[in-house]
């Protein structure tokens, strides 16, 4: 398919881009193992103290961390660099560079750049999430197993919908990072099970910045706690915001004024 060839294109760019600065290789790793430690040492100290959290025991928690750092590495792989390019390119005029290319424009600019080393967190996360699965008295069944990479596609979908349609404000507004930050700051909630929080900021990330259903959703899959409303919602939601964030897209590329204009 088209997009992976133009993804892979970009892979092997951002690749090559990153070889040339390989101290940033490590400065990565000592970053990435950070971040890991200091979420596995909150959730150990919590379960030193306790046997569950809000009904979840340790090994659903880890498994639901595992898949925090999958979603977070794959988010600053690509999707936050490419869509920051893009907002930069706008304000700037070089966005004539992209919507002229033989391709569709929002497909170039979500694929555009990569930071290789983010595969790091990705790969951290499979360690984490494999060592929560080993470490459950019983194994996830195989409609576990489906329900699963069904909300984890679900909750690919919902994250660069959300994301396309922030970047897409660039289009009327300059300062879109102070938004993304929200976005961000409502990500870090993700760590921990949605429903530990209290009812004013569960509902913020359902509806408003819909992290519950890209994290806890999937967790609850492999967990067996998974309810089939929970996941259809997450279904209607991933359709409604990828149908959403393409007519805004449309629409927002018409009032683009570049260097040409």
């Amino acid at each position: 398919m088209n997009i992976f060839r133009v993804a892979w294109v970009f892979f092997r760019i951002g690749l090559m881009n990153e070889l040339a600065y390989r101290a940033n290789f490590f400065i990565q790793i000592i970053e990435s193992m950070l971040g890991m430690v200091t979420a596995l040492g909150a959730v150990f100290i919590i379960f030193n103290q306790t046997d569950t959290l809000a009904g979840w025991h340790r090994s659903e928690l880890l498994s639901l961390l595992g898949i925090y750092f999958i979603i977070l590495g794959s988010i600053n792989l690509m999707i936050s660099p490419s869509l920051n390019k893009f907002m930069a390119d706008i304000v700037e005029g070089k966005l004539d560079f992209t919507i002229t290319k033989p391709r569709d424009a929002q497909l170039l600019v979500s694929v555009q750049e990569f930071r290789v080393w983010k595969l790091l967190d990705v790969v951290l996360g499979m360690i984490v999430l494999s060592y929560g699965l080993n470490e459950r008295l019983t194994e996830a069944t195989a409609l576990d197993t489906l329900l699963f990479l069904i909300s984890l596609l679900t909750a690919a979908v919902i994250i660069y919908s959300f994301w396309i349609i922030l970047a897409t404000l660039a289009f009327w507004f300059i300062r879109i990072e102070n938004i993304l930050q929200i976005f961000w700051a409502m990500y870090i909630a993700g760590r921990w099970p949605v429903g530990i929080y209290p009812a004013w900021l569960k509902l913020i990330l359902t509806t408003i910045v819909p992290i519950a259903f890209a994290v806890t959703v999937p967790a609850e899959a492999l967990a067996g706690k998974l309810q089939l409303q929970s996941l259809a919602t997450s279904i209607v939601l991933a359709l409604v915001l990828m149908v959403a964030s393409r007519k805004f897209w449309l629409y927002g590329i018409r009032f683009y004024s570049g260097a040409s204009a």
